[in-house]
């Protein structure tokens, strides 16, 4: 792909016309009956300032982050069944509620969608519950 143009990496020249023979061999170009015009030499236009490429790359995709959002939704989940399975067995370890609370920092961020960030503020309240329960918030 070639970009043609003052931001483009080359100037674009008009092709010149090749003198063809018959024969597959090598061609050379017609010598022009009219000089060229000299073309000024442009520099590249710089991108601007680093701190405007940093917040482009900053810059999420909604649907991005609503993935990631259900990711910590349903990890929270997991984590919560664990602790279930585990007060019910009477094998509470303390992983699990170290897990239970990194899941509760995680879920602070919001995902854009409302419906969702509602769900996701019931499990943070319910993983709040349980570790105050616990005694570890």
């Amino acid at each position: 792909m070639r970009i043609y143009g003052p931001n483009g990496t080359t100037l674009g020249s008009p092709a010149s016309h090749t003198r063809r023979t018959s024969s597959t061999g090598f061609s050379l170009p017609e010598t022009p009956t009219t000089p060229e015009e000299p073309r000024a030499a442009v520099a590249p236009k710089a991108a601007g300032n680093i701190d405007a490429l940093l917040a482009l790359q900053g810059v999420e995709d909604p649907t991005e982050r609503r993935k990631r959002s259900v990711a910590r939704g349903r990890g929270a989940l997991d984590v919560l069944d664990e602790l279930k399975i585990g007060l019910l067995s009477g094998n509470l370890d303390a992983s699990t509620v170290n897990r239970l609370r990194d899941a509760a920092a995680k879920l602070k961020s919001s995902s854009g969608d409302p419906g969702l960030d509602a769900v996701l503020a019931e499990i943070e309240l319910r993983v709040e519950v349980e570790l105050a329960k616990a005694g570890q918030f």
